[in-house]
Formats: C-alpha cells, sequence, structure tokens
C-alpha cells in the first residue's frame, strides 16, 4: 500500500472537499485547492507532509507539484511539523514600527526558541510571517483563525499563558468555514 493510499481525510472532511470540488465545473478542480490545503492541514497534526499534499492532488485530480506550489507559496501553509500552538508574529511596516521586533525577542526568550523553531514539548512554534491586514491595530500576531491586537509584551504573556494548556493545534478553519454550498 503506498503512502498515499494510507492518508485519508475523516468522512466529514472528505465530504467537505467533495462538496468544495462539486462548486466548480469537470476539469476546474485545482480551483479547490487552497481551501483543501487548509482543510488537510487542520485534518494532519498542522502541516502538510508531501504525502498528505499529494493525497489532496489525487482527489483534486492535480499533478502533485501543483499542491506543492501553492503550499510552499502561502505562508499560511506549513511544510513540516509545528506545534500544538503556532504563533504567527506580523513584521512589515506597521507592526516592525510599533514593536513587533520586540514581540519576537520577548517570545524567543520566554520560549527559548528562535523564529521558525518549535519548543521541544511540541507545544509552541514561533513564526514571523508578512502583513496580516491589521495595520492600524499594529503590533498584532495571529494563532488559528484568532487575531491579537494593540500587542504588548504582558498582553503577550497572558496570551502565552492561555495556550500552554493546548492539546489541539491551532487551525485557519472553525466548525463553520466552508460549510455552505
Amino acid at each position: 500500500m503506498s503512502e498515499v493510499q494510507k492518508i485519508a481525510f475523516s468522512p466529514e472532511a472528505y465530504e467537505l472537499v467533495q462538496r468544495l470540488i462539486r462548486r466548480y465545473p469537470e476539469g476546474k478542480q485545482k480551483a479547490a485547492l487552497i481551501p483543501t490545503l487548509h482543510i488537510a492541514q487542520a485534518e494532519f497534526d498542522g502541516w502538510l507532509s508531501a504525502p498528505v499534499m499529494d493525497y489532496v492532488a489525487s482527489l483534486l485530480k492535480i499533478q502533485p507539484i501543483e499542491a506543492y506550489e501553492v503550499a510552499s507559496f502561502y505562508s499560511m501553509f506549513n511544510l513540516k511539523p509545528v506545534g500544538k500552538c503556532l504563533i504567527e508574529v506580523c513584521r512589515t511596516s506597521s507592526c516592525w514600527l510599533r514593536g513587533a521586533n520586540d514581540v519576537v525577542e520577548h517570545i524567543e526568550k520566554k520560549l527559548n526558541i528562535k523564529d521558525g523553531e518549535t519548543t521541544p514539548d511540541g507545544k509552541f512554534t514561533l513564526k514571523t510571517v508578512e502583513c496580516l491586514g491589521s495595520c492600524g491595530t499594529a503590533p498584532m500576531l495571529q494563532v488559528g483563525k484568532q487575531f491579537h491586537e494593540n500587542l504588548t509584551l504582558d498582553k503577550v504573556d497572558s496570551l502565552i499563558e492561555q495556550w500552554s494548556n493546548a492539546t489541539e493545534h491551532s487551525k485557519y478553519l472553525d466548525n463553520s468555514t466552508f460549510r455552505k454550498n
């Protein structure tokens, strides 16, 4: 049995992907790639391995390289394992000018990791990303679908404490995302 055959969505996720695919005409299934990659990342421990991307490509009837290209382009997709809590700190102009570097340095010291690293216990990963679209409330960070704005170091400490008991991976999805036909 190949690695791709061993990977399968839960029945609920599989049906959701099938509904997404049905939105598009035959031969245009690739249009469902980004939401399908989000679902795959949520289903498979918060990251996209090559076999998972191969599985997604097989469902959409596209070449695996097409899934790899998209997943490697967007910072919202993780191509290596991440902690249960993926902390993404915006590092572009507004956030940088209003203290994002201080926030990143504070998180690095508090968790004893650097940008792109995961804590030894697998709880936290720190990642700096490009604009998260909240320039007026900089500095900000994102964990899953939750934005945290107007950050202070005390607020960051409070958030880390809150997330320290996470048992599931932070996700960009919730139970209503992509659910409507």
